[in-house]
C-alpha cells in the first residue's frame, strides 16, 4: 500500500518540484512503483515530465467530480524511470473558488488517492505556494510531509506557517507527520546560509534531512529539458545527491514504520 508524501511550502522557489520529480524518479530506478500528482496550476511538475499543458483533463476535474476519475499519464525514459503522473492545469486556479460551498470539499483529494494505494509505493504530490485549499487537500490526503526550503532568513517564516497549517489539518487527518525539512539550494559558500543551517538544526534536530540539495544549475537544465535529472547528460552530482535522499527517505519510513 502507497505511502503519501506532500511536499509542501507555502514559499515559492523553493525546490518543492524538483524534489517531488526527482525523488520520484529516483524511487522509481530503485525499483519502488510510483505516482506523481501536481496540485499547482503552474504545472511545473506536469512540464516537468514532458506531458503537454493543454490536456484533455487533470486534476482539477477530478477534484470538481468526486465520482469522476483521476487522470494518470505513464512517463518512461532511458534511464530506467517508469512514473505515473497526474497533470496539473491552469484549470486548477479556480478550483478552490468552485469547491468554496462544498461539503467535503478537503477530502477531495483524499478520496481519489484511496483508490490508488493498492498499485503504488509511493504517491508523492507537488503543491502550489500557497496554503490555501489545494495545499490543505494535499495534507488531508498524505501520510507524511517533505518540506523544502532555502538556507535564508526569510524562507524561515513559511517553514512556521507551514507547521500551523498542518496542525490544522491533523484535524482531518491525525496521522500527518513532518517526514522532513529539506535545504533546497543550498550554497555552502555564502556565510547567511550557513548560519541559516545551523539554526535549523538547532530548531529542528533530526528533523533536517542529512542530504542537502546544492546549487546545480543542471537541475534547472533538466527541469527545462522536460526530464529528471537522472535522465540528464552531465548531472551526476545532482543525481547522487537526489539518490542519498530517497535513501534517506526509505531509511526515515522503515524507522518510523510509515
Amino acid at each position: 500500500m502507497a505511502l503519501i508524501i506532500a511536499c509542501a511550502n507555502q514559499k515559492g522557489g523553493v525546490g518543492k518540484t524538483t524534489t517531488t520529480a526527482n525523488l520520484g524518479a529516483t524511487l522509481s530506478r530503485m525499483g519502488k512503483r510510483i505516482l506523481a500528482v501536481d496540485m499547482d496550476a503552474q504545472a511545473n511538475l506536469t512540464a516537468h515530465f514532458g506531458l503537454e499543458r493543454e490536456l484533455e483533463t487533470s486534476v482539477a476535474n477530478a477534484l470538481l467530480d468526486r465520482n469522476g476519475e483521476l487522470p494518470i499519464y505513464r512517463i518512461e525514459d532511458d534511464a530506467d524511470t517508469t512514473i505515473d503522473v497526474a497533470p496539473a492545469s491552469l484549470e486548477l486556479a479556480s478550483v478552490e473558488f468552485q469547491l468554496a460551498a462544498v461539503i467535503g470539499r478537503e477530502l477531495r483529494l483524499r478520496e481519489h488517492l484511496e483508490r490508488f494505494r493498492d498499485r503504488y509505493d509511493f504517491i508523492l504530490i507537488d503543491t502550489p505556494p500557497s496554503l490555501g485549499l489545494l495545499t490543505v487537500n494535499a495534507l488531508v490526503a498524505a501520510d507524511c510531509v517533505i518540506i523544502p526550503t532555502e538556507a535564508r532568513f526569510f524562507s524561515l517564516q513559511g517553514l512556521y506557517m507551514l507547521q500551523e497549517t498542518i496542525t490544522e489539518a491533523a484535524s482531518l487527518n491525525p496521522k500527518i507527520e513532518i517526514l522532513g525539512v529539506l535545504l533546497s539550494k543550498y550554497d555552502r559558500r555564502l556565510r547567511e546560509e550557513k548560519a541559516v543551517w545551523q539554526y535549523l538544526h538547532e530548531r529542528w534536530g533530526d528533523r533536517v534531512f542529512a542530504t542537502e540539495i546544492g546549487t546545480n544549475s543542471k537541475i534547472l537544465e533538466a527541469a527545462s529539458a522536460g526530464v529528471p535529472v537522472n535522465a540528464y547528460v552531465g548531472a551526476k552530482k545532482a543525481r547522487d545527491a537526489y539518490q542519498l535522499l530517497a535513501r534517506e527517505v526509505l531509511d526515515r519510513v522503515e524507522a518510523a514504520r510509515l
